[in-house]
């Protein structure tokens, strides 16, 4: 007689099933979970942080890059004019964005002059930022007000002397614009004065309007009012002439030995952001600026556009920076 113990065999099939169960949830949890699939770059419209105000030659730059974002890559690009600070409040704002390839900075040079005339700065230029391409370089040009008797570097040096003062424009302090004035006064002894501005276009203004002596501006936007005889341009800051402005000698020639500025802009992403972004934008900022029409428009105006990919940049600021601060030294500009 066979004695069947339901009991038990019930007991021993339902650990069995807990143990399957168990065993098979335990597995779930150690395996990786399906990752979402990411939306393609650019999903939404990318924000072009540029620091100074609309008009000048980073705007005018920025703009160019947004009109290729939209037609490129098919999501708007919005130009935001964060004034202040000579860069810094604009540059803050990147630095502290997320690392995603939708804020952008687009800035001068200003931006490695930084560190070696502000004493604390709110990021560090280096370890906050990471550099995407060079967009553009140009000199800078000295220009005065028609009505200034002044026609050569000499005659505006021996003005000034005269005068006691003379009061030059700037884009803002801190930029290759107002170091130029600071540089010059300090190989020549002439009592410049600088009157800083929050954009290179109301410099301008003011020098149209004899509010100020003279300015310092980039060739981009300088050589216009030349050309139109609006204003006179006194020196350009390279070491050679520039062909927009072929018949304005260098500040060098005119008896100024080893005196060279320019000013270049660059885009720049957060730190830390994909090297697979930084890439792409890269590619988009050299068919920005290479479109054969803004490039000529560039070079009527006495500015080239830049050609260097992500590595090459990050390499020649770096050298900029150490650049920038002798010259700081040089000028006795004490960080404030």
């Amino acid at each position: 007689m066979t004695t069947t113990i339901t009991g038990d065999t019930e007991m021993q099939s339902n650990r069995r099933r807990f143990f399957v169960s168990a065993l098979g949830t335990g597995l779930a949890a150690a395996l990786p979970m399906p990752s979402r699939a990411q939306p393609a770059y650019p999903a939404r419209p990318i924000n072009i942080i540029v620091p100074f105000a609309p008009g000048g030659m980073t705007d005018i730059l920025a703009r160019q890059l947004a009109a290729t974002i939209q037609r490129d890559l098919k999501q708007p690009g919005i130009v935001d004019n964060r004034l202040g600070a000579g860069g810094i409040i604009g540059a803050d704002r990147v630095a502290k964005a997320r690392a995603d390839g939708y804020t952008l900075l687009v800035t001068t040079t200003a931006h490695v002059v930084s560190p070696a005339i502000v004493k604390k700065l709110p990021y560090d230029t280096v370890k906050d930022f990471q550099p995407i391409a060079l967009l553009a370089r140009t000199p800078n040009v000295l220009l005065v007000n028609p009505t200034n008797p002044a026609r050569s570097l000499a005659q505006l040096l021996a003005f000034a002397r005269q005068k006691g003062s003379f009061t030059y424009g700037s884009s803002g302090t801190g930029g290759t614009t107002h170091l130029s004035g600071e540089l010059l006064a300090a190989k020549t002894g002439a009592p410049l004065v600088h009157v800083p501005y929050k954009g290179t276009a109301l410099a301008l203004n003011d020098l149209l309007g004899g509010q100020i002596d003279g300015a310092f501006v980039d060739a981009l936007s300088a050589v216009q009012y030349v050309k139109a005889g609006a204003l006179r341009a006194i020196a350009v800051s390279t070491r050679e002439r520039v062909a927009a402005l072929s018949e304005v000698p260098t500040v060098a020639q005119q008896g100024v030995a080893d005196y060279e500025t320019e000013i270049w802009i660059g885009l720049y992403a957060p730190a830390g952001t994909p090297t697979a972004i930084v890439t792409r934008l890269n590619a988009l900022a050299q068919r920005a600026m290479g479109a054969a029409d803004f490039r000529k428009v560039l070079e009527e105006r006495g500015t080239t556009a830049g050609t260097l990919g992500a590595d090459a940049f990050s390499g020649f600021v770096k050298a900029e920076t150490a650049k920038w601060q002798s010259i700081v030294a040089l000028a006795r500009i004490q960080p404030e």
